[in-house]
């Protein structure tokens, strides 16, 4: 006998809204699997620039700003190019100072996690950023006036000390160009809860920034990484950087293709972020 299907599981299969689901599923299975790829072939590369010598003389890349303002040129620039094809606006939406308080945390989140690669190593820090639910709790209740309960609070301070335990007590020594050995794990400690207490304030603030205006995230992105490239060149310049970073990048082709390279993957990732 012939088998026969179900008309409600063949309709069912065939609604626009099972049709929605599966597109929906799909794109969200596209964007997670973009946003892994892409975040570990991240750690992997600024890890490489920051600790892996280049060329025959064994130099290190030591110019974390000009990584944050390389990174920030080509997102400005690709924002501003998918304003334009979209017919949208690129007169700034809210106050420019506050497009700058989010520049400002943003470079600084960037350069003390690029700086801490000098001394912790990658899945350590990484491992670090779990602590991050402190940071962004203080900053919520600070700026966005939100209440969290007492269990909140235990979860993100048990976590916190979980990964401060591994990170003081290592089962191994930590190597690096810079140094080694407990010294440095400090400092990369220190570096990191600056990159913890930066970024939380950052990604606090810019959803402070989406509720209390009608903006569209490229018009954010646009304006934050333009005001990080003034701000970063103008950190580089005054730090006299910018003529040695170039200098390197320019003796050093194959440190120019990984930082072109990381650029291009700061774009990716939040493109998927966005989907």
């Amino acid at each position: 006998m012939a088998e026969t299907t179900s008309p409600s599981s063949s309709s069912s299969s065939s609604s626009p809204d099972w049709k929605w689901r599966q597109s929906k599923l799909w794109k969200g299975t596209f964007a997670v699997t973009g946003i892994m790829l892409t975040l570990v072939t991240y750690g992997v590369l600024q890890e490489k620039i920051m600790r892996v010598p280049y060329g025959v003389n064994k130099d290190y890349f030591k110019y974390s700003l000009f990584l944050v303002f390389c990174n920030r040129i080509t997102t400005s620039a690709v924002s501003a190019g998918a304003l334009l094809a979209s017919n949208k606006a690129l007169d700034p939406v809210a106050p420019i100072y506050t497009y700058c308080l989010v520049s400002v945390s943003n470079i600084l989140t960037t350069t003390c996690q690029y700086e801490a690669l000098k001394y912790v190593s990658f899945p350590v820090q990484t491992l670090a950023k779990c602590a991050k639910m402190i940071p962004v709790m203080v900053w919520g209740t600070l700026i966005m006036q939100k209440r969290y309960k007492g269990p909140d609070y235990l979860l993100a301070f048990l976590v916190t000390l979980g990964c401060s335990v591994f990170i003081l007590y290592p089962a191994g020594t930590d190597m690096s160009p810079y140094g080694r050995g407990r010294e440095n794990t400090v400092w990369g400690i220190l570096l990191m809860l600056g990159y913890l207490g930066c970024d939380g304030f950052t990604s606090t603030f810019q959803d402070k920034l989406f509720r209390g205006y009608d903006m569209e995230i490229h018009n954010q992105i646009f304006y934050t990484t333009l005001c990080s490239c003034i701000l970063s060149l103008t950190g580089l310049i005054l730090q006299g950087h910018l003529l040695p970073a170039v200098e390197f990048v320019s003796s050093h082709s194959d440190c120019f293709f990984d930082i072109a390279l990381l650029s291009t993957l700061v774009v990716q990732g939040l493109w998927c972020k966005m989907a």
